[in-house]
């Protein structure tokens, strides 16, 4: 009997493969190879490769990955949505009773910490936020910035003030919001999680994590194809829509480097140089996040494998 056809049984037997790991670290060839292996479906894991128009930005499957394998939950959220972990549950639950893939493995890959800790371990119950007080936070970051607000959070609620960093706008507004409308704090009603979708599932969990030296030379290597790959004309049509920029699609990294550029305020090699900056930060956040927050359970590896060793 093939590994496959082991995968692929009833329901109650059902797998899923999580793997986690910075940007450029090279999950998505391994996801690639389990899926190969196994039958399995890819589904999406990172917060900012759900928008469509940024396929080349947000480093998505091109087409001859999408020819190997099936992907779920990819460039499949317009970005003038402001599109949430509760939603991608959501959308995740469809996928999940798909006839059309139903028994085969599911692969679950990206960076996006809180998707994989939801995934197993549900969403803490947040309140409604109703509209105004929504408008009226939105409205204060638009006009003070995030620092203002979260000198404004950390002396209202000093616990989430102390778990999010100052320049995290959207995370100040978010326990801003849950504060005024609930009376509690975010990380209170945080640690009140739900159940996992894939609780009574057979889970095999890998974290990515080659040296960092790798991890950048990676991100190199991706900035510099972007240009020849059409990074201009994607910008170009993201701000075509004219969107908010307080959106999440908006805050993508090289939004802003390559805008300026369509601007004429700033050269293709600036722009180049500071994206690769601002994506050198974010791994190193994402690397931080990851070692701390994720459990012995998950098995670490480099960016060399092996197919043999995998499920």
């Amino acid at each position: 009997m093939k590994d496959g056809d082991v995968l692929q049984r009833d329901k109650k037997d059902r797998r899923a493969v999580l793997i986690a790991g910075p940007t450029a670290s090279g999950k998505s060839a391994l996801a690639l190879a389990i899926a190969a292996r196994s039958g399995g479906v890819i589904v999406n894991a990172d917060s900012m490769q759900v928008y469509e128009v940024l396929r080349i930005l947000t480093a998505r499957p091109g087409p001859e990955d999408i020819e190997k394998a099936p992907h779920r939950l990819y460039g499949h959220v317009d970005p003038a949505t402001p599109y949430s972990t509760g939603r991608w549950l959501e959308d995740l639950q469809g996928v999940i009773d798909d006839p059309a893939i139903d028994g085969r493995p599911l692969i679950f890959t990206g960076g996006t910490g809180l998707y994989f800790r939801a995934l197993e371990q549900g969403l803490s119950p947040m309140p409604a936020i109703p509209v105004e007080i929504r408008e009226r936070w939105r409205t204060r970051m638009a006009d003070d910035g995030p620092e203002a607000l979260h000198e404004i959070l950390r002396a209202r609620d000093a616990a989430a003030a102390a778990a999010i960093p100052p320049p995290d706008g959207q995370r100040i507004v978010r326990a801003l919001e849950v504060l005024e409308a609930s009376g509690m704090s975010i990380t209170t009603l945080q640690a009140q999680a739900g159940k996992g979708l894939i609780r009574s599932w057979k889970v095999a969990r890998y974290l990515v994590m080659p040296d960092r030296k790798d991890v950048y030379a990676n991100i190199e290597k991706r900035l510099d194809a972007m240009v020849d790959q059409g990074v201009l004309e994607e910008v170009a049509a993201l701000r075509a829509r004219q969107l908010d920029p307080a959106l999440p699609a908006m805050k993508a990294i090289g939004v802003r480097e390559f805008s300026a550029v369509l601007e004429g305020r700033m050269t293709m090699d600036v722009a180049i140089g500071q994206a690769k900056t601002a994506t050198r930060r974010y791994a190193k956040r994402q690397i931080t996040w990851f070692r701390n927050q994720l459990g012995e359970d998950w098995r670490k590896v480099g960016s060399e494998f092996a197919e043999k060793d995998f499920i």
